[in-house]
């Protein structure tokens, strides 16, 4: 199951994602967690010193070997240089699983170890001095949104992405690349704004959209949020010693996570999960192909010097029953 994390800076998205981690390694479920936000904080969330987040290999410094993986030997793909962000699979990609060795693993991911189990955590790689003036952060990103093209995921099988804060996801065609998005809102005016943003630009793509209300201290505040969300509002959560902890460095065995945010885990995992019966591949591709071929159109064929739409396999419809070539 593909999974995103959303909502404005500060709103909790980063710690609430690293939590939902924490909670599918302990029951052994496997997971991959990619840190696809500017800040690059989901790596600490998990344990991580700043030293060992900070040697963690950016995705987006890897960008030529993901592509040259991801295209394998697909005849409409002639090289990484013409792959861009939103470059569908066809016949002859190579497509990516969650339980899989494979180059980009090799290259991006690295275990990290929880209570329970480990994930495989891959980061996008910040943004430095060096880009400033001449690259936008959605470069980076680009990387995941490649993955996540050529991803096969089955049920009780799970990618977790921190999603850049804001309604900045909508930059790219990323926001559709997942079974359920969790909206992390705070209950003030600003919490919920983007909120109504996210459910304005998702409304027409089918986008299954939960929120998750986050620092909530009493009734007034989840009244507050039902009334500005309504039947979108899945769980609420409020202050957590356990949290504290572990923002302070010093987490306590995950075991001892208060009852009612185990409670509130275990309602994300059973949303995420009932999303698979109501999994439509064909609705899927193409939406990939819809946002290739904007981007092709606006800057791709361009940038190039090729035309991207020649890309696009026609037939190709991507599913857990399409088979990889070696």
């Amino acid at each position: 199951m593909k999974i995103a994390f959303v909502g404005k800076g500060g709103s909790g998205k980063t710690t609430l994602s690293s939590l939902f981690i924490r909670h599918l390694a302990s029951v052994g479920a496997p997971v991959v967690a990619i840190d696809a936000d500017i800040n690059q904080h989901l790596g600490p969330a998990l344990g991580l010193d700043e030293a060992e987040a900070a040697a963690l290999p950016a995705m987006g410094d890897r960008l030529t070997l993901i592509k040259d993986h991801l295209r394998g030997s697909n005849p409409r793909i002639a090289s990484a240089a013409t792959m861009i962000k939103t470059t569908p699979p066809g016949e002859g990609s190579r497509l990516v699983r969650v339980r899989e060795p494979n180059a980009v693993y090799d290259a991006c991911a690295r275990p990290v170890e929880l209570d329970g189990g480990a994930v495989r955590l891959m980061v996008t790689g910040p943004f430095t001095d060096a880009d400033l003036g001449v690259a936008c952060y959605h470069s980076k990103t680009g990387a995941v949104e490649l993955f996540l093209n050529h991803l096969v995921d089955g049920p009780d099988e799970y990618v977790v992405v921190d999603m850049t804060a804001g309604s900045d996801s909508f930059a790219s065609g990323m926001f559709t690349r997942f079974d359920v998005t969790f909206l992390v809102a705070e209950p003030t005016r600003k919490g919920v704004s983007v909120y109504r943003q996210y459910k304005e630009y998702a409304r027409d793509f089918g986008i299954t959209l939960k929120v998750v209300g986050n620092k909530v201290q009493g009734q007034d505040d989840i009244d507050f949020l039902r009334a500005e969300v309504g039947d979108d509002l899945l769980v609420t959560v409020g202050h957590s010693d356990w949290v504290r902890a572990m923002e302070k460095g010093r987490p306590p065995r995950f075991d001892l996570l208060e009852e009612t945010s185990v409670r509130a885990l275990e309602a994300l995992r059973a949303a995420a999960d009932a999303t698979y019966e109501q999994r439509d591949w064909e609705r899927y591709t193409r939406q990939m192909v819809h946002f290739h071929l904007k981007n092709a159109e606006s800057w791709g064929n361009e940038r190039t010097g090729v035309d991207l739409a020649a890309q696009v396999d026609p037939g190709f419809v991507l599913g857990e029953s399409v088979a990889t070539p070696v």
